[in-house]
């Protein structure tokens, strides 16, 4: 929380999101919506006995709303009171709550008693740590809502709130209630999207034994590759604020090997992080246009960087922080036998090269409910982010040639009435004897009015230009980045621009008590410009049009919203099916 570490930016381009779990940390993530993977408290409105604290409590137990005003228990001053009269925590009670709250006579079944009972519930001590006050510490509501973020940002839980219990002798004592989902996925995997289908079989457990350890062992299906994959992961390794994943994958078309080891700016305050990251790779790439493959080749990369950061921590409401690093980025790229058609083939290249880094991050953030999510409490970052880095690769020191390294962002939320705007924006590439190489500026505007507390109007626009990008970095445009009415990877060019209208509807049914269910209607339109290597001329503005269910895992730490669509393109070529029908598993509504 509080900002981005420079392992979020390491390498430049992430054009194989399908293959690369790991590496997805080191993408531009955007830079002004926070925390849509949070979790939710609709059943936060529920009383709830407390029965699980660590320390017993005769207080009467309150489940307060988890965004908005703090509920408050009577006796107890204002936080601002608090504050001003200089209270210091007392003690901090975890109240570590199960998938199911068997107090609940709806929730009192025998399958989720089962389920509670086979669950291994979140360990008190990883809750614990994961707090920025201590027993003793002047009491602070900025950190109370920070820690909140960082635990409703962890995958295995629903919700996470904060709230004063009890109020004595100018110690203010604290409960911390978390409430676990379901975080072991045995079984098989589908999606649909562009007509063309993926799917998996797997066993993943995010929350190993309670310990906040996640491991995954899976075998997957895509349109790119088949891949068996086993992975490692600790965000909190030893009681610590250290993130480990270690990733290794069998590829139908080469091989997968992945390490982090990263201890970032873990919150606003943070003073220092650091941390390594190393891949070695071996995959075949595709160039892709109408949807169907017009290139390939193999790509053979390799690559490893350390760094190091230092801040001043948070000061007037601005946080500022300097990193410095060494990045090793090298791709080596060679036909494939069994590939018959045109075969371009990238050129090599090899980059070393130190670089600094700056990060401004204002602390502005604010809860919402049924934006991104159903029934979740998300944490939109409104404040204004900017972060800049440069290195200089020498072909005297190792590199295939000389160039300035840079990457940027910048965002900025604004809210007014019941409107909330989310501005961001990137600029990445390289500078080789004064041209722009491999360049991509991307910006996006995401604009959300909320109507009542079943209705949302939603709309982005989103635009990207590129300048002589390496061969195998394409700007694509179809069913798999927004167009749902068409073909996955219809369109590429070397600029983009896309526009979506959508009216969301947040309905109160709970099936089951498993998920909870929202629907849309949405327009898209969308095209690309200029002429890109191998791509045939642009098909102009596409328009499509569709309606669908989603389904947020309210008890599941698995996946955030499923969607499932019905889309109708206006236009395009001979070859687009009249209707396309979509299922995908997505971060957002």
């Amino acid at each position: 929380m509080g900002g981005h570490s420079p392992f979020d930016r390491s390498f430049a381009f992430a054009r194989r999101p399908a293959a690369a779990p790991l590496f997805a940390l080191f993408v531009f993530p955007g830079p002004v919506c926070a925390a849509n993977a949070a979790p939710d408290a609709a059943a936060s409105a529920e009383a709830v006995a407390f029965a699980g604290t660590e320390s017993a409590g005769t207080e009467r137990a309150m489940s307060p709303p988890s965004y908005g005003p703090p509920g408050e228990t009577p006796g107890i001053p204002s936080e601002a009171e608090l504050e001003a009269s200089g209270a210091v925590v007392g003690e901090i009670l975890i109240d570590n709550q199960n998938i199911f709250n068997l107090e609940d006579p709806k929730d009192d079944l025998k399958l989720f008693r089962l389920a509670d009972h086979l669950h291994g519930r979140t360990h008190k001590s990883i809750i614990r740590d994961q707090l920025l006050f201590r027993s003793g510490e002047r009491y602070s509501r900025r950190l109370i809502g920070e820690s909140e973020r960082i635990l409703r940002a962890d995958s295995y839980f629903y919700d996470a709130w904060i709230r004063p219990v009890r109020y004595h002798d100018g110690k203010v004592d604290l409960r911390v209630t978390t409430r676990d989902v379901w975080t072991l996925n045995p079984g098989f995997n589908f999606g649909r999207s562009g007509g063309t289908n993926s799917t998996g079989v797997q066993l993943q457990e995010l929350n190993l034994l309670g310990t906040g350890a996640g491991v995954k062992v899976a075998h997957t299906k895509n349109i790119d590759r088949t891949e068996s994959q086993l992975e490692v992961s600790d965000m909190h390794a030893f009681g610590t604020w250290t993130a480990v994943d270690v990733n290794y994958a069998n590829l139908s078309d080469g091989r997968m090997h992945d390490l982090t080891l990263n201890h970032p700016f873990y919150a606003l305050d943070t003073r220092w992080a650091a941390g390594l990251a190393g891949r070695n790779d071996q995959q075949t790439d595709h160039l892709y246009d109408r949807g169907q493959i017009i290139d390939q080749f193999q790509d053979r990369h390799q690559a490893v960087q350390v760094y190091g950061g230092w801040s001043h921590g948070l000061q007037n409401g601005w946080v500022r922080r300097w990193s410095s690093g060494v990045t090793y980025d090298e791709h080596v790229f060679a036909p494939v036998s069994t590939w018959t058609g045109v075969t371009a083939i990238p050129e090599d290249r090899r980059f070393l090269y130190p670089w600094l880094q700056f990060d401004l991050v204002q602390d502005d953030y604010l809860k919402l409910w049924n934006h991104d999510q159903i029934a979740r409490t998300e944490d939109f970052y409104l404040g204004t982010t900017a972060s800049v880095r440069v290195g200089w690769a020498d072909a005297a020191l190792g590199s295939s040639r000389s160039a300035l390294m840079v990457q940027s962002s910048a965002g900025r939320g604004l809210r007014s009435g019941s409107s909330t705007l989310l501005l961001a924006g990137t600029l990445t590439g390289r500078l080789e004897n004064g041209e722009p190489r491999n360049a991509l500026l991307s910006g996006s505007v995401r604009y959300y009015v909320e109507q009542n507390e079943h209705w949302l109007f939603f709309t982005t626009l989103e635009g990207t230009k590129g300048w002589r990008l390496d061969l195998e970095n394409q700007i694509l445009l179809g069913g798999d980045n927004g167009l749902r009415g068409y073909p996955l990877r219809y369109q590429d060019g070397t600029a983009r621009a896309l526009w979506t209208l959508e009216q969301r509807y947040f309905t109160d049914w709970y099936p089951f008590r498993l998920f909870r269910v929202g629907a849309a209607v949405f327009f898209d339109s969308g095209r690309t410009w200029g002429s890109a290597p191998l791509a045939a001329p642009s098909l102009g503005l596409l328009k499509d049009a569709g309606f669908g269910l989603r389904f947020g895992n309210a008890r599941s730490g698995l996946g955030n919203v499923v969607h499932v669509d019905l889309a109708f393109p206006f236009n395009g070529d001979n070859s687009i099916q009249r209707a396309q029908f979509l299922v995908q598993t997505e971060q957002h509504f």
